[in-house]
């Protein structure tokens, strides 16, 4: 066949080689045309010593052809057809995508890949779907995506974590061998977040040359990068598939998640801005074109102590502070008075709300705001009316004693009377009230997934979807939130079915700053639940200023999580104000473009947007955040490569830690004022800025005139 496909977007190419398998010669800047010599020109020797043939390293490797790092393709037919050599047969294209089929007549297997290029964001995207062409079934134990690198991608970024510190990144070179991370929890999870970085050594924020990674699918999954010892290199993303899983009888099919890429010349920046790009036109989809609405969340208030006429209270309080969206959290349904009970009964609990919940809801919207209620319907605690009715409908193995997770026990959806329980109840309480939004928890891993004695990971991954699905189709109004003890199920897949992520139950500032960076690489401020806590946090019990607590909860999909009841006058009054900060610049934070600046001192994290506001001006907004005891005893100037070097900008300072004065014998003279500065000034000689105190931060807020 021996042709090129070019695939082509706004900056970007991919150059596909077809020979008897599509190989990727270049992913990277665009090139304007393919000259008839690069077929020449990129043809490999052949070294001593190895095979006699060139092994291309295909979308889909194969070890039977002689690839022996990772293969894309592993499974058998009772014992046979092991090893499968594929010859492309199809190939259908246009300057944005391409279908590759192909088939091993001694296998009976068929291949199906595709490769997108998104014209707009430059995001690629590649999935794969193999047919069983046989009469006897095959056993599929693995089909991942791959992607080819050059050799100059030579340094590695992933994440790691755990409840309450997810999104940590770590680095190592990518020079020999690898890096494989798997992931058996049946959920995205905190540990395991599926997404990686590769680039030229010393990538940073806004330099280098980076390839970003992300595989969307919500179960298990594997990630890898490899070297060869010939110095190709490649990602391999795909789910992670339990013995015997998949099965394909005559004529079925397996169709791996998508796994989205995209490459960047301008750092972890260009990254992140399509990242952000693509998900806000191809994967999150509003109910309504609204501001994101300010939420309180009663969770860290009142926990299951429920008092209809105190959580008036709190709507009341809640309200006069600025919030828009008022939430229940647990505690609200049937003998739900503590956390080893109830899961699974979802009937209003009518010993805490004599008069139901049509009250609150009415005092809720009558002060302006909307109602949402938490839920976590996958889950069931062995103490509830649902178990001792249907302990069948757990999902796990018989004959083994499962152990629980957070004293609860996971709902195998696959079962049809359990998933048509599941959707009545949630059915009927969005019909009977007035509810705007769901907080959809999900609080313990799977263990034990069996389905009918089958391992099910997928097939319960898939009826989640399914759940979602049918609730939206038939509430298309409500919105729902992702929340997974905090931030365990956080991916582009879950995204298509939700609209919001809460990114961690660690309220603490200090390490939110850390949790919401790396977030921020792959998904856009307004699906990033990030909220004011109380002065002293629940998860570490660190206390926080109201600065950093405020500041860190404004640059993401805003809340308050606490009893304003209870807080002093002053405490609110300060809650009010990063409400309000919030609110005036919601637009551009919730629709410009997010980056982050490298600095010269570590304990420095700077971030922001740049965009235009509600009137159409161009502004940028900017957050210095002093994580640590400077290592200075001066700061170093900010410098703001983001700006237009020909264009005048008005700079002011809209957030300062009040307590940060008294480190200065003198403050710069400019805090106070509204400066006028053209943009080369601002990008190559930049701002000096005051001394602030250890976690805290600092705003600035520049408009081009």
């Amino acid at each position: 066949m021996n042709q090129f496909i070019h695939l082509t977007s706004l900056n970007h190419s991919c150059i596909i080689k077809v020979d008897r398998v599509p190989e990727i010669v270049h992913w990277g800047a665009r090139i304007a045309q393919i000259d008839a010599d690069l077929l020449l020109s990129t043809e490999r020797p052949i070294s001593q010593a190895r095979l006699d043939v060139d092994i291309p390293l295909s979308l889909c490797p194969e070890l039977g052809s002689g690839h022996f790092n990772a293969p894309g393709i592993e499974g058998h037919r009772n014992g046979n057809d092991w090893a499968p050599v594929f010859h492309t047969t199809q190939v259908e294209a246009n300057d944005h995508q391409a279908v590759f089929t192909l088939q091993d007549d001694i296998a009976k297997l068929e291949l199906t890949i595709e490769v997108l290029l998104d014209n707009d964001t430059d995001v690629l995207q590649k999935r794969m779907t193999v047919r069983n062409l046989g009469t006897q079934p095959y056993t599929l134990s693995k089909l991942s995506s791959t992607l080819t690198l050059p050799h100059h991608a030579n340094e590695l970024m992933t994440f790691h974590g755990r409840w309450c510190q997810e999104f940590q990144s770590q680095r190592q070179p990518l020079v020999h061998g690898g890096f494989m991370q798997e992931n058996r929890r049946g959920r995205t999870s905190h540990e395991n977040f599926p997404g990686l970085f590769v680039g030229s050594k010393g990538f940073s924020e806004q330099q280098g040359n980076v390839w970003g990674f992300h595989l969307g699918w919500s179960g298990n999954h594997q990630l890898r990068a490899d070297v060869k010892s010939d110095g190709r290199r490649f990602v391999q993303a795909g789910e992670l598939l339990l013995a015997g899983e998949v099965q394909l009888a005559e004529d079925a099919t397996y169709q791996t998640p998508w796994l989205y890429g995209v490459y960047s010349n301008q750092g972890l920046n260009g990254i992140s801005d399509r990242f952000h790009s693509f998900v806000r036109q191809s994967i999150l989809r509003f109910p309504t074109q609204k501001p994101r609405p300010v939420h309180l969340n009663t969770w860290e208030g009142i926990y299951f102590d429920h008092n209809p006429d105190y959580i008036m209270k709190m709507a009341s309080e809640a309200a006069d502070m600025g919030v828009e969206r008022f939430i229940i959290d647990d505690g609200w349904f049937i003998g739900r008075d503590h956390e080893r009970a109830a899961l699974g009964d979802w009937y209003l609990d009518e010993k805490k709300y004599p008069n139901g919940l049509e009250p609150v809801i009415d005092h809720v919207n009558q002060l302006g705001m909307e109602f949402g209620l938490w839920v976590e319907p996958e889950m069931v605690s062995q103490d509830s009316n649902l178990f001792r009715a249907h302990p069948d409908w757990v999902l796990g193995l018989s004959g083994y004693q499962q152990p629980s997770g957070r004293w609860q026990y996971v709902l195998d959806l696959q079962n049809p009377e359990c998933f048509q329980y599941l959707f009545d109840r949630l059915d009927d309480l969005l019909t009977r009230y007035n509810i705007c939004y769901l907080k959809w928890d999900m609080n313990r891993e799977l263990v034990q997934p069996g389905h009918q004695g089958k391992a099910a990971v997928r097939g319960q991954t898939q009826a989640l979807y399914r759940l979602l699905d049918a609730l939206t189709h038939a509430h298309p109004t409500v919105e729902i939130e992702s929340c997974s003890s905090g931030g365990g199920r956080i991916d582009f897949e879950i995204l298509k079915r939700t609209h919001r992520f809460w990114a961690s139950d660690c309220n603490d500032a200090l390490e939110r700053q850390t949790i919401q960076r790396g977030m921020s690489y792959f998904f856009p401020p307004e699906v990033m639940g990030a909220h004011i806590g109380p002065g002293e946090c629940h998860s570490t019990n660190r206390r926080h200023s109201i600065n950093m607590r405020g500041v860190t909860a404004l640059g993401g999909h805003m809340g308050v999580e606490l009893d304003p009841v209870k807080e002093t006058a002053e405490e609110k009054q300060a809650f009010a104000h990063y409400i309000k900060l919030h609110k005036q610049h919601r637009h551009l934070l919730h629709s410009g473009r997010t980056f982050r600046i490298d600095s010269a001192n570590q304990d420095q994290y700077i971030y922001g947007v740049a965009g235009r506001n509600e009137e159409n001006q161009e502004e940028v907004l900017i957050t210095v955040c002093q994580l640590a005891m400077p290592e200075y005893a001066l700061p170093s100037p900010l410098r703001i490569s983001h700006l237009d070097a020909n264009a005048r900008y008005q700079l002011t300072i809209v957030e300062m830690p009040k307590t940060s004065f008294q480190l200065m014998k003198q403050a710069p003279k400019w805090l106070d004022k509204t400066l006028e500065l053209n943009g080369d000034n601002l990008r190559e000689v930049g701002i000096t800025l005051p001394i602030l105190d250890p976690e805290s931060a600092l705003i600035v807020h520049l408009k081009k005139i």
